[in-house]
C-alpha cells in the first residue's frame, strides 16, 4: 500500500510538514505561473499548487487530465481561503494513468449518468450518499446489537410467493422452477423459535413494473421478525431503530447530508413515539382534501404524498383492510375486515419505508388466507408447520433502506441511493 495520507488528514496545525497524498484530480485551473490542481479521495478534497519553479511536476500538472488518477507531494501550508483552510504547497506528482477525457461533463443528463453509472461513481455526491447508506447500516447494528437482536442469514433463492406471485421473478433451479426472493420474512419466522429476536439485510426482487420515484426492482431490505410481539411492540421496535439510524447518521455524517438537504427539522423530529394514524383517519383525512378514494382501496404513492404533508416527523398508519393486505398478516379479532398491520411513512412527500404486521399465528386461518389470495398450501408446507409445533403471537417488518436513504438526503429518486439500480428500463451496467 502507498505510504499517504488522506485528504482530511490534512490540518492547517501541520503546517510545514511535508505530506505525500493519492487520489484523483477533481478540479484544474491554471493562474499566472501556477496551476492548482484540487485532489479528490474517499475522504474530501484538497488544493494542491504547482509552481514553475518545480519545473518537472510544474509540466505534468499542465497536461494532467480531470480523473487522472496521481500522486503528489509537498508541504502544508494554512490557508483560510482554501478547502479546509489547508493546501500544499506540491514539488512531486506522479501520473499513475492519465486521462485525456472524462466523459461526465456538468450539463449530463440522468439517463446518461445511469448509462456510465461505472464513472458516475468518481463524483464526490455520490460518494456522499453511499456514505450515509453505509452508516446507517451502522448505526442500525449497533441498536440492533443494544437491543438483543440476532442477525441471520436466509436464502434468496426460493420456491414462494411472500408479497404476490405476479410480481416475481422466475428462474430455472436444476430441474424445477424457482425465485428470486421477495422478502426474507417468511425464513426469519422460522428463526424465531430458536433466536426469538433476529433480523437480516439482503436483496429483495420484486418484478413490478412501478415507475415511480420510490421503486426499483432490487432494493436492500431490512427485516426484522419478533416472537412473543403484538403489532403495537413491533411499532415500538421500529420508531426506536429509525429514531436511532437517523439521529447517529445525522451525528456522523452531517457534512455529507448536507450537501443534498439544508432544513434538518424533519430529521431532528424522529424521536419516539411517532404519530400512530389509523386507516379510516387516512380516508377521511384524504377525503376532506378532495382524493378520491373509498373506504377499502390502498394508498398509492400519491396519497401518501398528500397525507404526509399533514406531518413535519414520520408517522405510522395502522389498521389496513385485510383484502389489500398479505396473507400472512393477522386478522384484527376486533374488526375481521382489517389486518393488525402498519406502514411508517416518512414526511416531505416520501410516504412508506416500513410496511409491517402482527403475523397470523392459527393454522386454519392461515391457510385459509392463502387459499383465498388463490394460491395452493402444498408450496408452503413448511410455513405452516411453524403454526403447529410451538406457534407463538409474533410481529415484523421490512424496511427499505434506498427509501430511508432518499428521505433522510432529500434525494428526488431511490434510484440514486442505490450502487447500481435495477430499474423495468434497466439492468446495465
Amino acid at each position: 500500500m502507498i505510504d499517504k495520507v488522506y485528504c482530511s488528514q490534512v490540518k492547517p496545525k501541520m503546517e510545514g510538514e511535508r505530506v505525500k497524498l493519492a487520489g484523483w484530480v477533481y478540479r484544474k485551473r491554471e493562474v499566472g505561473k501556477k496551476v492548482f490542481i484540487v485532489l479528490r479521495d474517499s475522504s474530501g478534497i484538497i488544493q494542491a499548487i504547482f509552481r514553475k519553479d518545480s519545473e518537472e511536476a510544474y509540466k505534468l500538472a499542465k497536461k494532467v487530465g480531470i480523473e487522472s488518477s496521481v500522486i503528489v507531494e509537498g508541504t502544508v501550508r494554512a490557508d483560510p481561503r482554501a478547502p479546509g483552510g489547508v493546501e500544499i504547497q506540491a514539488d512531486k506528482l506522479e501520473v499513475v494513468q492519465d486521462v485525456e477525457f472524462f466523459p461526465i461533463t456538468k450539463d449530463a443528463s440522468d439517463e446518461f449518468l445511469l448509462d456510465v453509472r461505472h464513472l458516475h461513481l468518481h463524483s464526490p455526491k455520490v460518494g456522499a450518499i453511499l456514505k450515509v447508506k453505509a452508516t446507517m447500516m451502522q448505526a442500525a447494528r449497533e441498536w440492533l446489537l443494544q437491543d438483543g437482536w440476532y442477525e441471520v442469514f436466509p436464502p434468496i433463492l426460493v420456491t414462494g410467493a411472500v408479497e404476490g406471485g405476479s410480481t416475481l421473478f422466475k428462474l430455472k433451479y436444476f430441474d424445477r422452477e424457482a425465485y428470486l426472493s421477495q422478502s426474507a420474512q417468511l425464513y426469519l419466522e422460522a428463526a424465531i423459535f430458536g433466536l426469538e429476536k433476529v433480523w437480516s439485510l439482503t436483496p429483495s426482487f420484486r418484478a413490478e413494473k412501478s415507475r415511480t420515484r420510490r421503486h426499483l426492482t432490487e432494493y436492500w431490505h431490512l427485516e426484522l421478525e419478533g416472537a412473543w410481539m403484538d403489532l403495537w411492540d413491533i411499532l415500538k421496535v421500529e420508531e426506536e431503530l429509525v429514531s436511532y439510524m437517523i439521529q447517529r447518521t445525522l451525528e456522523l455524517r452531517r457534512k455529507e447530508i448536507e450537501i443534498f438537504r439544508k432544513d434538518f427539522e424533519t430529521l431532528k423530529n424522529t424521536e419516539p413515539p411517532f404519530p400512530r394514524v389509523s386507516y379510516d383517519e387516512a380516508i377521511d383525512t384524504l377525503q376532506s382534501k378532495g382524493v378520491s378514494i373509498e373506504w377499502g382501496e390502498d394508498m398509492g404513492a400519491d396519497e401518501e404524498r398528500i397525507l404526509t404533508q399533514e406531518f413535519d416527523r414520520p408517522f405510522f398508519v395502522y389498521g389496513y383492510p385485510k383484502h389489500i393486505k398479505a396473507f400472512y398478516m393477522k386478522e384484527d379479532p376486533e374488526d375481521p375486515r382489517k389486518a393488525l398491520a402498519a406502514d411508517l411513512l416518512a414526511p416531505e412527500g416520501y410516504g412508506e419505508v416500513i410496511g409491517g404486521s402482527q403475523r397470523e399465528d392459527d393454522y386454519d386461518k392461515l391457510v385459509q388466507r392463502i387459499l383465498e389470495e388463490g394460491m395452493d398450501p402444498k408450496n408452503y408446507e413448511w410455513y405452516l408447520d411453524l403454526r403447529k409445533y410451538g406457534s407463538v403471537p409474533h410481529s415484523g417488518f421490512g424496511l427499505g433502506l434506498e427509501r430511508l436513504v432518499a428521505w433522510a438526503m432529500k434525494l428526488d429518486h431511490v434510484r440514486w441511493a442505490t450502487l447500481f439500480p435495477r430499474t423495468p428500463s434497466r439492468i446495465y451496467p
